[in-house]
């Protein structure tokens, strides 16, 4: 089962890897996570989840990314009149939830939220007039980060 399991890990790492950059060039471009590639990442979540550390553990991580996320731009927004936080970071996190499993995503959201405070700290990311930065390429670093220090951690 090992090298079936390693080819597995392989093919849908590579994907997964493919997708998230997709996703983190348009952001940086767009300030927009595509629906369709969020959607796409779930759903290629669920089915990993399933062949691999259990479909329920992903689905879990799935609705409990989205709504934490969902609950903070709530709260932001209501709290300082402004957006800080869009609908496709709440997905592209129940995305990272259904690759990564629910007990996971303290690490996700950690790890995205450290690589965005660095980056925010490099001129090339100063240069929006608004001083907006995308957080979509930073939580899909910390996704595919975070997934493979599972697969390392479970070989």
């Amino acid at each position: 089962m090992g090298y079936e399991l390693t080819v597995l890990n392989f093919v849908f790492g590579t994907g997964l890897l493919g997708l998230l950059l997709i996703i983190s060039i348009i952001d940086l471009r767009s300030f927009r996570l595509p629906n369709a590639l969020n959607f796409t990442l779930i759903v290629t979540g669920f089915i990993y989840g399933f062949l691999t550390f259990g479909i329920l553990q992903s689905v879990i991580g799935a609705v409990i990314g989205y709504g934490f996320f969902v609950s903070v731009e709530i709260i932001f927004r209501t709290l300082r009149g402004i957006d800080g936080l869009g609908r496709g970071d709440a997905k592209l996190l129940a995305a990272g939830g259904a690759w990564c499993g629910w007990m996971a995503l303290p690490y996700v959201v950690l790890f995205g939220s450290l690589f965005g405070i660095i980056a925010s700290l490099l001129p090339i990311f100063n240069s929006h007039e608004k001083g907006w930065i995308p957080f979509g390429p930073f939580l899909a670093l910390a996704i595919f980060c975070v997934w493979i220090a599972q697969r390392l951690v479970s070989l």
